[in-house]
């Protein structure tokens, strides 16, 4: 395979096991990235990559040079105030010619509540909080942008993310989890590894404009998650708190939306099955790796 000439909008963590799949893979790439901070020469897995500023208010001339001769394209940036930055400053420096596949990474509130029920690509999509709310919008505005220029662009919506980094167990041990009294509220995760690999099996089948939800296989509730967690730790559950307790607003939105995400498209079109399957065995997987 030549060298691919990858963009990621953003490098969280999404973006970073992307980038280690590839290089795990032995896949010959040169990577640029944009980030907040100052733009500069860095270093990812021995790698050594271009990271270019960006924000909401400017960003850095030197880096359209970089994303005009981009082949892979991965967007993680969620939109800021409601607005898709790539999109503002960018849209008329995608060139069709050079492009060969493009990703943007949404988001499952983009449904809404569905009072618990099942979800597919084609549930009506109503979203109740300003993030799903603006994630819809962002969708909408690069289907259209793919539809003027004829783009290369697929969008993943992703469920509840978790790592062996970031996870229920991390945040017991340090006793920042909250379990919440609501009835029937189901939530649907997926580990970051089983997005990279999905993400590195589209590289070879891939159809455009397409929407699939990225997903584990089963839903559960939070505190079902957690009660799970505490068990493995042999720790006693964290206390339950009621909905008006909550002083995040991020974890209000989160409670106010109950659905079961489900990711029969995914499995079937990638052909792919999940590495951690359930929180089961993710949970497992880092409390016997990472704990």
């Amino acid at each position: 395979m030549e060298t691919m000439n990858i963009v990621c909008f953003g490098f969280g963590q999404v973006a970073k096991n992307f980038i280690k799949k590839l290089n795990n893979n032995g896949v010959s790439f040169k990577l640029t990235t944009t980030s907040r901070e100052r733009s500069d020469i860095r270093i990812f897995e021995n790698t050594n990559y271009e990271s270019f500023q960006l924000t909401e208010k400017s960003f850095d001339k030197n880096f359209i040079k970089k994303l005009e001769n981009a082949d892979y394209i991965l967007l993680s940036i969620a939109p800021i105030n409601g607005v898709d930055v790539v999109i503002k400053n960018f849209k008329n420096h995608f060139k069709l010619n050079k492009i060969k596949w493009m990703t943007y990474l949404s988001a499952t509130s983009v449904y809404g509540d569905h009072s618990g029920k099942w979800v597919s690509e084609k549930s009506e999509t109503s979203p109740t909080s300003s993030n799903g709310i603006s994630r819809l919008k962002a969708e909408k505005a690069w289907i259209e942008l793919s539809g003027e220029h004829n783009l290369p662009i697929q969008i993943f919506r992703l469920s509840g993310i978790y790592s062996n980094q970031n996870n229920i167990l991390k945040r017991l041990k340090l006793g920042k989890a909250k379990i919440v009294n609501k009835k029937n509220h189901f939530f649907s995760r997926v580990h970051v590894e089983d997005i990279a690999n999905v993400l590195c099996n589209s590289l070879n089948n891939f159809k455009k404009n397409e929407i699939y939800n990225i997903s584990d296989d089963m839903p559960a509730a939070a505190s079902e998650v957690a009660m799970y967690g505490a068990k493995l730790l042999g720790i006693k559950m964290p206390k339950t708190i009621e909905i008006s307790e909550i002083e995040s607003e991020m974890l209000k939105n989160f409670y106010k939306d109950s659905k079961k995400v489900s990711n029969k498209k995914m499995k079937e079109f990638f052909n792919y099955e999940l590495k951690h399957s359930t929180y089961i065995e993710g949970l497992n997987y880092i409390y016997n790796n990472t704990i």
